[in-house]
Formats: structure tokens, C-alpha cells, sequence
């Protein structure tokens, strides 16, 4: 009925110790009832024959002792309860942490592909909403129908010595609420997949009003008022829906609790009129009742822990939606070593390409080479497949059609990490780190110590050396706003530091995806100047829209809708007259 098994195996994993002592202090707990139950029957008994017993001394010499043990068993009871809670309480976080292990795990482990994918998105959501949680809830649910299992099988052995029918009424009562939980249950696991793209969307709307990225926008266009409306209204439109399913089950169980009530107090009198007749005594008939009442209590919560289990199981799926989301983009069982040094280059031959989610071909037969210290730009409008290129060449994706080589060998038959540590990338969405600058610089290779020299020197070939080192903790201060003692960078001096990440990583193919694009024209001359020393030797694949930048390079591809239509040198294009000389004399107009 339940696929528990590996949200079990969540929690054993997160704590195995934790989870068997959880398991002793069930068991204890589980027996502590039958216990109790009995003694109040001693305690009852002794008392009847106290009143007409002559010795007095001795009759509360025995209710006195008899008190004291249930008193014992009480604060047994109470220490039990309070080591369950402990445990409780460290096994919760150390299951929630480890989900959070196991869905970062996911996150970075998934093609590029289900980032750009609004279903993917939906199912990531569901799975945060109830990874970190669930396995715990499965966890208190076990807890539930254990204990209430051992102490309702000790309860209804006492139950059955008294009469018969007492097991079936308290099936008779307890099974209607189960009934109407399960049905709960399914409803709402049904609205909430139905309603996870509204709930993405409010998210965002509140990503939208409270992040630093559109504070500015917010203000200048007035915008704020619009997107709390539209918040509202979602939040809203969700809230009234889950409202009206909660109102339909809180109906249900008034009918259920009604009916439950009458059927406890219809046994008390049955119990009440056998304790009359003298068949049983007074103590017996406070046992029996106290007996039915904590075994409905038990069935209950027997019942409605399995519910909870049923109702678990349903909301871990969205979980193992996630997690058992498979690759396409894998590496081969025996990778061949990435060549060190390149002899040969890189050569993309033939190479199609289509976004998995999408209908158009976005790159159609390219073919390009570089070789090794050489400078190749590409060059092309917005859209022409140039970012797309360099996806490939990481294999974030794999192409469709054709093949991308080092030194004659196909990418695919590489080690995916070893290949990545062969390739320094930044693309124009570079990221920006708010930690400290030294970390942003080392993040481009955290193979290497974090006090290495060659972050300096990394800084300094991006010109990011002299910002950096007018920072109140120079290398050592915390980058943005996002923390306390954080400073704001410019533009382009988050361009310079992503820039020396780049210079950093020691790799043997530098991607550079409008490096210069968001610094002044001085910096840009600098950089420019001495790129190919800075490369010491390095091949590099240069994409811009400034033809600053990529005139100098030794090689220039012109891009236009997913094909290569020119290449050749700055001067031999020029000379050509085509789509390169076009663009080149449009923005040259504007320094005129």
C-alpha cells in the first residue's frame, strides 16, 4: 500500500543510533499504559476493602504503597516522554538537514535542460516544499502506529477478558475519522499539484518585491502596487480554495466525533451495569472504562497515523519525482584521460543543435577549430547560437547531430569534471558571489588553497586588484549587500572580479561571453592590450557585440541564425564587404 521503504531508509541514514533508541523508548512507552490501567485497579480495589476493613493502618499502609508506585510510573512515564522528545527533536534535524543534502545533491547532479523548464521548475517546487519535512512526518507517523499499536494490543487483551464486543466497537468507532482523513488527504494532494504553478507565481511575486535586483525598477516605475495586488490576489484565490476543502472534512468529522462520543459513553453504561449486577468490582469497572477509552485513544491513533503514513506517501512522491529524475548528459563507464597539453585543438564538426523543450534548430552545422594559444572570436546578433556554442563545448548539453573533439578524441568520451577543469568560462550572466572577493576570485578553482598568490595575480591581470584593494578589509571583504559589513561593487568591477575568476582557473581553453562589456572604455583598452599575455598561451574563445574587442583575435566567426556564414581575420572580413563589414561600419558610425 505505502512506498515507505526509502523515506525509512531517509531517516535510518540521517541517524541510525538516534533511530534505535527511538525505537527502545517506543517499545517502554507502548507498555506504560497496561500499567497504569492496572495499578488504578489495585488503588480502587484496596480502597473498597479499606472501608470495611478493621485494620485501617494497614489498609492505607497498602493504597499508600500502591499510590506510590503509580506515582513512580508516572514520572517514569513523564522522563520517557521527555527522552522521546529529545531525540525526537535532534533526529528531526539531522533528517531535515540530510534532505537538504539530498535535494542540493539533485540540483547540481541534473542537465542543464530541466533548469529551462517550467514543468522541471514545478516538480523542484513540490520536492523543497516537502523534502526537508516529510520524512520526518513519516518518522512521527511510524512513531504513532507503533506506540499506539503495542499499547492497543495490551489495552484490548484486557478489553477481551471483560467482554467480547469491545474490540469490535472500538473498531466500530474509530474507523469512520480514518475514513474521512484518507479522503482529505487525497484531495488536497490533488489541489496542491493542480495549484503548484499559482504558487511558483506568487513566489516569485514576493521574490520580485523583496530582492535588491529590481528595488530600483520597483520605485522608478511605481511598480510595487501592482505586484502586491497580484500577490494578494493569488494567495487569496489559494487560500479560500484550500478553506473550502478544509470546511467539507471539519463537517465530516463533527458527524464522526458525534457518532464517536455516544459509542464511548453507551460502553460506560454497559460497564456501569455489570459493575451493578456485582459481576465485576467497583475497581474493575473503573479499569474496563478508563481501558475502552485509552484503546479508542489508541485505535485512533493508530488509525490516523496510518492515515498520515497514506497521506505521506502521497507527498512524497512529488519527492522521488525529483530525485528520480534521470540524465541525458552522462559520463561513459571508462573515461579516456583529457589530453594535457592540447596538441591538436578543439574542432566542432558538423555540430546541430535544438533546446530540448524547443521546435527550432539553433545551431545548423557548424564547423569551427582552434587550435592550441590561438584567439577565435564569435561574433553574430542576439540569438544566432553563440551562448549555445560554448553550452556544447562544457557539455551542459549534448549536440544533436555531429561532434565536438579534443585532440581528435569526442568530448563525450571524457569525464564530464575532468573535461570542466579543462575549460574556464564566463558568460555574460556571470555570477555574482555575496562572500568575499578572495572567494569570488578562488570559487574559478577551489582545487587550489584559499590563500594561493595567484588570486592576486588573477585580480590583477582583470584589473580588479586595484577595487578590490580599496575595500575597507581589501581581499577579505564581503562582496554586496546581501550580509552585514557587505560592499557594493559597480557594475564593472563585478565584470573585473568575474573576469579574474576566469584568469584563475588554470584551464587550457578560456570562454569569455562579453567580457569587457560592462567596463569603461580605459579598463576595456588595458585588458585588450595585453590579452594575449595574459593568456599565457592559453586558447581562448572570445563572444561580443564590440568589435573593440574581438578585432585583435586571431580568427573571427560570424554567426547569423545558427550558422557560420564568414570567418576569417579583422582585415580579410572587412575586405570581404559582407555581414562582419556591415556590422563593423554600423558601430563605427558612432565613433565619428
Amino acid at each position: 500500500m505505502f512506498r515507505l521503504n526509502r523515506a525509512v531508509r531517509f531517516v535510518w541514514q540521517a541517524g541510525p543510533g538516534l533511530t534505535l533508541v527511538g525505537l527502545i523508548l517506543l517499545l517502554l512507552r507502548g507498555l506504560l499504559p497496561l500499567l497504569t490501567l492496572y495499578l488504578m485497579k489495585l488503588i480502587v480495589d484496596a480502597v473498597t476493602l479499606a472501608l470495611s476493613a478493621p485494620d485501617k493502618t494497614a489498609a492505607l499502609r497498602e493504597v499508600g504503597l500502591l499510590i506510590g508506585i503509580a506515582a513512580g510510573v508516572a514520572i517514569l512515564n513523564t522522563l520517557l516522554q521527555l527522552a522521546a522528545d529529545l531525540v525526537r527533536e535532534y533526529q528531526s534535524g539531522a533528517v531535515t538537514d540530510h534532505m537538504y543534502n539530498i535535494l542540493h545533491a539533485k540540483s547540481i547532479q541534473v542537465d542543464l535542460q530541466y533548469y529551462e523548464n517550467p514543468q522541471y521548475l514545478d516538480t523542484l517546487h513540490r520536492a523543497q516544499q516537502e523534502g526537508p519535512a516529510r520524512p520526518t512526518m513519516v518518522l512521527d507517523s511510524l512513531v504513532r502506529v507503533g506506540q499506539s499499536s503495542i499499547s492497543l494490543v495490551a489495552v484490548s487483551a484486557l478489553l477481551l477478558s471483560f467482554h467480547w464486543s469491545m474490540a469490535l466497537v472500538l473498531f466500530a468507532a474509530a474507523l469512520p475519522g480514518v475514513l474521512v482523513r484518507l479522503g482529505y488527504s487525497r484531495k488536497v494532494f490533488r489541489w496542491q499539484r493542480e495549484r503548484t504553478p499559482a504558487e511558483r507565481r506568487a513566489n516569485y511575486l514576493n521574490w520580485i518585491l523583496t530582492v535588491h535586483t529590481h528595488a530600483k525598477e520597483i520605485r522608478l516605475f511605481d511598480q510595487g502596487r501592482i505586484f502586491m495586488e497580484r500577490f494578494r490576489d493569488l494567495r487569496r484565490r489559494l487560500r479560500l480554495e484550500r478553506l473550502e476543502i478544509v470546511k467539507k472534512r471539519a463537517i465530516k468529522d463533527l458527524a464522526v466525533q458525534t457518532g464517536g462520543t455516544l459509542v464511548v459513553f453507551g460502553s460506560f453504561a454497559f460497564i456501569a451495569y455489570r459493575a451493578i449486577q456485582g459481576t465485576i468490582t467497583l475497581g474493575d469497572m473503573v479499569m474496563y472504562f478508563q481501558a475502552f477509552q485509552r484503546g479508542l485513544g489508541f485505535f485512533r491513533g493508530m488509525l490516523g497515523g496510518m492515515a498520515q503514513l497514506y497521506e505521506d506517501n502521497l507527498f512524497l512522491s512529488n519527492l522521488y519525482e525529483f530525485l528520480d529524475l534521470g540524465t541525458k548528459v552522462n559520463d561513459p563507464p571508462h573515461p579516456l584521460p583529457v589530453p594535457r597539453p592540447l596538441k591538436k585543438g578543439l574542432v566542432f564538426d558538423r555540430v546541430s543543435f535544438r533546446y530540448p523543450a524547443g521546435k527550432r534548430m539553433v545551431l545548423r552545422e557548424i564547423s569551427l577549430a582552434l587550435a592550441p594559444g590561438e584567439v577565435v572570436a564569435l561574433v553574430g546578433e542576439n540569438g544566432s547560437g553563440k551562448s549555445t556554442l560554448v553550452k556544447l563545448l562544457c557539455r551542459l548539453y549534448d549536440p544533436l547531430k555531429g561532434s565536438i573533439t579534443l585532440d581528435g578524441m569526442d568530448l563525450r568520451e571524457f569525464d564530464r569534471k575532468a573535461l570542466r577543469r579543462e575549460i574556464s568560462v564566463i558568460f555574460q550572466d556571470y555570477a555574482q558571489y555575496h562572500m568575499t572577493a578572495r572567494e569570488n576570485i578562488w570559487f574559478g578553482n577551489i582545487d587550489s588553497p584559499t590563500e594561493d598568490k595567484r588570486i592576486e595575480e588573477a585580480a590583477l591581470c582583470a584589473g580588479a586588484h586595484e577595487p578590490i584593494s580599496q575595500l575597507p578589509k581589501g581581499y577579505e571583504t564581503i562582496l554586496g549587500k546581501w550580509f552585514e559589513d557587505g560592499e557594493e561593487l559597480s557594475i564593472g568591477e563585478w565584470q573585473k572580479v568575474a573576469l579574474a575568476r576566469a584568469f584563475f582557473r588554470k584551464a587550457q581553453i578560456i570562454v569569455l561571453d562579453e567580457p569587457t562589456s560592462a567596463m569603461d572604455a580605459m579598463s576595456e583598452y588595458k585588458i585588450l592590450k595585453r590579452f594575449h599575455q595574459l593568456l599565457e598561451g592559453r586558447s581562448a574563445i572570445l563572444i561580443s557585440h564590440r568589435f573593440s574587442t574581438v578585432r585583435n583575435a586571431d580568427r573571427i566567426f560570424v554567426f547569423k541564425n545558427g550558422t557560420i556564414i564568414e570567418n576569417g581575420s579583422h582585415e580579410r572580413l572587412i575586405q570581404l564587404g559582407g555581414e562582419y563589414a556591415r556590422l563593423f561600419e554600423k558601430q563605427a558610425q558612432h565613433y565619428r
